[in-house]
């Protein structure tokens, strides 16, 4: 792994659309080198045999039935609405420009 430098690390941030004051852009390129080289440790760690987890705790989940519970209102709602077409709300056209 290459380490990293601070030019890498404003641009990084530039593409991020971050600003990082000068005083702390040593600090921060010393953490992330170290959060990079954590998970680089991480990463060569054998876990072929090691069966993928939902939950740490071998429980079951009671659920409920999927039954609905409620009306539907559509109706109602949609008597609010400025504008409404085949059950659907209408809404203007918006395209922002810069």
């Amino acid at each position: 792994m290459t380490p990293l430098d601070p030019v890498a690390v404003r641009k990084i941030a530039d593409l991020a659309k971050l600003t990082i004051p000068e005083d702390k852009l040593s600090h921060l390129t010393h953490d992330l080198e170290n959060i990079l080289t954590l998970v680089s440790q991480m990463d060569r760690v054998d876990t072929e045999k090691i069966a993928a987890l939902a939950h740490p705790v071998d429980i079951i989940q009671p659920l409920r039935a999927d039954e609905v519970t409620e009306t539907n209102q559509r109706d109602c709602f949609q008597k609010n609405a400025p504008a409404v077409e085949a059950g659907l709300y209408i809404v203007p056209k918006f395209i922002e420009t810069e």
